[in-house]
């Protein structure tokens, strides 16, 4: 009997608290407010999604015979209308993948479906954005049961001209 060993895709690892704190205060000090002064109003800082439509998202990405899905950065135009409180700001787009291993590497290519006879991404899109839909600022409790006082990446932000921002 011969068995077919499948290769593991994995790529990401779990991180702890300091890790996102500081990759999301440093988003914050070094692209937000440069992207809140370009498009003039606070950009969005996060997207959210339910697990239930993430494993239904993650569930038709498996059934179209894809193995990974890529998050691309995005930005709504100025003029969307789908959500005009969307407009301008930035996004994260889902799009499912599919491995390939082309002399020994693997790179992973979009996938595309058929609808309608013509080629379509397989996407997912249109989370709730934050701002401006945000939850009310925390004050919860962490892990550990003791209160949380900040949110996670809290920074102060130099904004130029315009002073300081707590963010």
């Amino acid at each position: 009997m011969h068995t077919i060993e499948k290769k593991s895709l994995k790529v990401g690892k779990y991180v702890n608290n300091d890790h996102v704190d500081s990759v999301i205060r440093t988003y914050k000090q070094e692209r937000w407010v440069n992207n809140s002064n370009h498009i003039g109003k606070a950009d969005s800082l996060s997207s959210w999604y339910s697990v239930e439509e993430l494993e239904e998202f993650l569930e038709t990405v498996k059934m179209n015979g894809g193995d990974g899905v890529r998050f691309y950065f995005g930005a709504y135009p100025a003029d969307f209308t789908g959500k005009p409180d969307y407009a301008g700001r930035q996004t994260i787009v889902l799009v499912a993948t599919r491995s390939k291993e082309v002399d020994e590497n693997v790179i992973n290519k979009d996938l595309y479906t058929h609808t309608d006879g013509k080629p379509a991404i397989l996407a997912y899109n249109l989370g709730a954005l934050c701002p401006p839909i945000c939850p009310p600022p925390s004050g919860g409790s962490g892990p550990s049961g003791k209160a949380v006082p900040f949110e996670i990446g809290m920074a102060i932000v130099e904004n130029g001209d315009n002073g300081m921002t707590l963010v």
